[in-house]
């Protein structure tokens, strides 16, 4: 009798456990901290704005060294004229990585004793400078290089360059001034070969001093183009480790991804516990790492894809329309979606502007080849976003209080498996940390026990 007594006991508390649980999204929530590009030593940053064949391309400067030692060379499906390239704004990026970076919510369980419902429709979420332009050679047919145009754009000297051989491209740039790496010619012959020409820059020191400039900004870069591309190989020369690029493409129509690698979302909308608040940071690297490997690092993660007319919850307000003039966008006079958005959205100017945002991180052996992407019509919208679900901790003397205080600790362990699992973080560690702060975290059977109270 005493062990049929024991048996319906287990079998309420399993039946308690399954029927209450408290949903973690009863709320939009709000943002807590974002998981932007400093979390990265070696992180490019590319803006992308694309419509049909033509691309603005946007290449922020994380250089690190001496201005007088900077040469950037990056093939160009086109020779661009001087209007086609000016200086980029560097706020214009910081503003991007804001508004898509992934995101860290708090939500508050209510009171179980006193339950509220409410209606969710209504809820709101020391060398020489470079030589003068006009100091360089039209032409060399020694060396099978000719330069197609030259002027300056604000602190920088640009060359557009097409070339017959690598070999030559290289010694006519080493001979010019431009310090590149050692056997860039074999990562120049690939873009020769398919006729591309090279938009070459380096920085001018003297408007670089006269200007007062601490660091470098971006360069702009307009074309028309069926190849909706971004060449990352010649990065790889000089590298000796995993480099990080990430991409904001811009696009009238919803997410990009690539043609060529995979494109895989990162683990989203999981709830971890609530000390990850002050390790936020350490959290995110750990987990992308985690996913990268599983992933045989050879993907692209998409962290973020919405409308740039909203966002749920916002780290940062959408772009304005002169600061998505400035991020390349350049089809604003086109009619906007009409597409509806629920009321818990904050809306905004919409200008028909999605927003994808694809981190990469590549070597040289798992990306072989540069970055192909495409447009595509989807406008899911997707965000790295993770919870921290905040106990009630007030008084649960009622019956449904003390069903709620067993489904805690459940849901406790259930956080502390879940990081353990994300970032392969030891879970003892993970459970040591959790008590500290009061977040106890138990096995199911001990929660048997602790209910049965043996």
């Amino acid at each position: 009798m005493k062990l049929f007594r024991l048996l319906i006991l287990v079998f309420l508390a399993f039946a308690i456990v399954i029927g209450f649980t408290p949903s973690a999204l009863a709320f939009c929530g709000f943002y807590v901290a974002k998981a932007d590009s400093k979390l990265y030593n070696k992180a490019s940053q590319i803006v992308i704005a694309h419509k049909d064949n033509r691309t603005v391309l946007t290449m922020a400067n994380d250089y690190q060294g001496d201005v007088k030692d900077f040469a950037m060379v990056v093939p160009v499906p086109t020779v661009l004229k001087e209007e086609q390239v000016q200086v980029g704004k560097p706020s214009i990026i910081e503003r991007l990585d804001a508004f898509s970076a992934p995101r860290l919510v708090e939500y508050f369980d209510d009171d179980p004793c006193a339950p509220v419902y409410y209606d969710r429709a209504l809820e709101s979420a020391p060398t020489m400078s470079a030589p003068a332009p006009q100091a360089m050679k039209r032409s060399n047919s020694n060396l099978g290089v000719t330069v197609e145009a030259q002027f300056n754009v604000g602190e920088y000297d640009i060359v557009i360059l097409s070339a017959r051989e690598s070999r030559g491209l290289e010694r006519w740039l080493r001979g010019n001034g431009y310090k590149i790496p050692r056997d860039a010619k074999r990562l120049l012959k690939p873009y020769i070969r398919q006729q591309m020409k090279f938009f070459v820059a380096k920085v001018n020191l003297e408007k670089f001093d006269e200007n007062g400039y601490q660091k470098l900004r971006p360069l702009q870069i307009a074309y028309e183009s069926p190849k909706f591309m971004l060449p990352i190989r010649l990065g790889m020369v000089n590298s000796t480790s995993e480099q990080d690029l990430i991409a904001y493409i811009l696009s009238p129509k919803g997410q990009a991804e690539l043609t060529n690698y995979r494109t895989v979302k990162v683990p989203s909308n999981l709830n971890i516990p609530l000390y990850v608040k002050q390790e936020f940071g350490d959290f995110y690297k750990s987990m992308f790492q985690t996913s990268y490997t599983k992933e045989d690092k050879k993907v692209a993660f998409l962290e973020y894809a919405w409308d740039m007319g909203n966002c749920d919850p916002c780290s940062a307000d959408p772009l304005n329309k002169e600061e998505l003039k400035d991020a390349g966008v350049f089809w604003l006079d086109d009619n906007s979606s009409n597409e509806f958005v629920p009321p818990n959205f904050r809306r905004f100017s919409s200008n028909n502007v999605f927003i994808t945002r694809l981190h990469v991180r590549y070597t040289r052996d798992k990306f072989p080849e540069d970055l192909m992407f495409q447009e595509t019509s989807n406008r899911e919208n997707f965000q790295g976003r993770y919870i921290l679900q905040h106990p009630f901790t007030g008084n649960t003397n009622c019956p449904a209080g003390r069903r709620y205080k067993i489904t805690l600790r459940q849901r406790f362990e259930k956080e502390a498996r879940t990081l353990a699992k994300l970032t392969n973080w030891n879970i003892q560690d993970i459970r040591q940390k959790m008590n500290i702060q009061g977040q106890a975290s138990i096995s199911l059977w001990q929660s048997f026990l602790y209910w049965l109270g043996i």
